[in-house]
């Protein structure tokens, strides 16, 4: 082969590889996959920079990005508490003392499915939406949850769906 030949070869594998770089990866698709699904169930998925009261990346306050997932109650006004999720259980947050404590769901177990507890970070109510915040990335990694199934993805987010709806009716 000649010299043009080494160009011609050289150039097809140069495209490939930017076509290949384009393409997402198999994590990204799950990931997309989970916040499409939680839009069609009015889960209104977004990806925020962790609020400082939540304990974000490297379990720090404040550090990182956090997907909040919410719900929108047009018959309900709730009150502003905020939660941190402790041993499975929601605890008041007490960090900030500009929003009163509320004892209205303190240790209440967080009754979601296993392969979501351990990503749950914190709660958050206000006005008319009650909000879970949580490493969604997490729960389809393979490394963080290797029985992830994609059949799983409904039920579980119809899970988080009842029971925000459920600690939204006692704290009304």
């Amino acid at each position: 082969m000649g010299l043009g030949g080494w160009i011609a070869v050289a150039i097809v594998l140069f495209v490939l590889g930017s076509i290949m770089a384009l393409k997402p990866s198999g994590v990204e698709q799950r990931l997309d996959k989970l916040r499409m699904t939680a839009r069609r169930l009015e889960l209104n998925p977004k990806l925020i920079a962790c609020p400082s009261w939540i304990r974000g990346k490297d379990n720090e306050y404040g550090r990182g990005m956090i997907a909040q997932y919410a719900i929108i109650l047009s018959d309900i006004k709730l009150p502003e508490t905020r939660y941190q999720v402790v041993d499975n259980q929601l605890r008041p947050d007490t960090t900030d003392n500009t929003v009163t404590a509320n004892f209205s769901l303190d240790k209440l177990p967080l009754d979601l499915p296993e392969s979501v507890q351990p990503f749950v970070k914190a709660v958050y109510s206000k006005a008319n939406s009650m909000v879970i915040f949580w490493d969604d990335s997490a729960y389809v990694k393979p490394n963080s949850n290797p029985n992830y199934r994609s059949e799983d993805i409904e039920p579980d987010l119809l899970q988080i769906k009842r029971q925000l709806n459920e600690w939204a009716q006692r704290l009304s």
